[in-house]
């Protein structure tokens, strides 16, 4: 018997931080692509469609890998699994830096999706095995910071960088970065072995992948991830290039919206988690799907604002869109038992990591360009996201969350 450790306050605190800044890495390292957009279509002479494919390929190596580590995620040490899958992250993210072309970066791309997609499932199970339910959703709401700490400091940084030593830099700066956190990692993250007890000894890998999927509430969760990605990435990779063509944002104003956001974020997803964990996370869930709707329509349907007005819209947008995984993920969590959470996490991530490269790829098949350059149809990824939206508010109903604490209470 393996239970899980009990840690201090201190402890829980630090590790939670640690946890954090590897997601705050392969967080930037996805985003950061994105108002990178107009540099990158320049340079390589990349269509809307063709810019689009190169986001949704992180995503869907992520989808593919995230399936892949279900067979064998619940199967060994956590922190041993994570230590493995950012290292790997690293030298993607390195080799991101270093691509010379549009086909060698999208290999790249491919590869940091590999293990980035892995990593955010991953995290979300630590946090899991070691949080008790009761706490989880200030839990959750530290690592969901990591968001708004990309937000706020890590796309800024990146498009300077960018902007100063050309768009390499971000991505070489990410993989040395990364390499500090994994030491940190190795210090601060404990050994995690209780959800092997429940392991079968001979047990085929794919037997724990055929549990995870047999469990209709698993599919109800699963549903809930693919619902919550659609609508909202459909839009986000395109903000950057539909403000500064359609609505007239200047190239050296876009880290303002991502810093702006970033920076309310930082307060809110912390502030829902509390909410969450007092109010009730499904009843946070659904007020925040509810509010996100507004700025995802008024921005998607915008024809031209001044920059106030604009920063307004897009920080209310990041801050709802965001906000709503901090409860959406407290409940997931709690779906599956412990010795399959590893293993319904990797599926979970893997759904969302599919949705999101569809969705960027349905963005960019919904919009196009006018003959004077302007982007048009960007209202259709408005209407898609508030047609997911209501399904959202009826659907997360569905969901029976088991009520356990630490693995070693689940």
């Amino acid at each position: 018997m393996h239970p899980a450790p009990l840690l201090t306050e201190r402890q829980e605190r630090w590790m939670l931080w640690c946890l954090a800044a590897v997601q705050f890495t392969h967080i930037v390292d996805f985003m950061v692509m994105m108002p990178l957009g107009p540099q990158l279509t320049q340079l390589f002479g990349l269509s809307d469609a063709q810019f689009g494919l190169l986001v949704s390929a992180y995503s869907l190596a992520a989808g593919a890998s995230g399936l892949t580590a279900s067979l064998f995620i619940d199967r060994i040490e956590r922190r041993r699994t994570l230590v493995g899958l950012y290292a790997g992250f690293a030298l993607a993210t390195l080799a991101c830096g270093l691509a010379p072309t549009y086909i060698s970066l999208m290999v790249a791309r491919v590869l940091a999706g590999v293990f980035g997609g892995v990593l955010g499932a991953l995290v979300q199970t630590i946090v899991a095995d070691t949080v008790p339910y009761q706490r989880r959703g200030q839990a959750m709401g530290v690592v969901m910071a990591a968001f708004s700490l990309s937000t706020v400091a890590g796309v800024p940084a990146s498009l300077w960088l960018a902007s100063v030593w050309g768009w390499h830099a971000p991505f070489i700066v990410l993989a040395a970065a990364s390499v500090l956190i994994l030491l940190a990692a190795l210090r601060l993250v404990p050994e995690l072995r209780g959800h092997l007890q429940a392991q079968t000894s001979g047990m085929r890998p794919w037997h724990g992948l055929a549990e995870v999927l047999k469990v209709p509430a698993h599919w109800k969760a699963f549903t809930l991830s693919t619902l919550m990605m659609l609508g909202s990435f459909s839009i986000i990779p395109y903000i950057t290039i539909y403000t500064t063509t359609n609505l007239g944002l200047q190239p050296q104003q876009v880290p303002w919206v991502y810093l702006a956001g970033g920076v309310a974020t930082l307060f809110t997803s912390r502030l829902w988690g509390r909410l969450a964990d007092t109010w009730g996370k499904e009843k946070v869930y659904r007020g925040l799907v509810v509010a996100a709707v507004l700025p995802m329509m008024a921005l998607t349907h915008m024809q031209q604002a001044s920059l106030p007005l604009l920063l307004v819209v897009t920080t209310a947008f990041f801050v709802l869109v965001s906000g709503r995984m901090v409860p959406g993920m407290a409940l997931l969590t709690a779906t599956p038992p412990a010795h399959l959470r590893g293993g319904f996490m990797s599926v979970n991530n893997a759904i969302m990591s599919a949705t999101m490269g569809l969705a960027s790829w349905v963005g960019g098949l919904l919009i196009s360009r006018a003959p004077n350059g302007l982007v048009t149809g960007y209202e259709r990824c408005g209407w898609l996201a508030l047609v997911t939206s209501a399904l959202l508010v009826v659907w997360v109903g569905q969901l029976k969350p088991r009520e356990t604490g630490a693995l070693a209470n689940g």
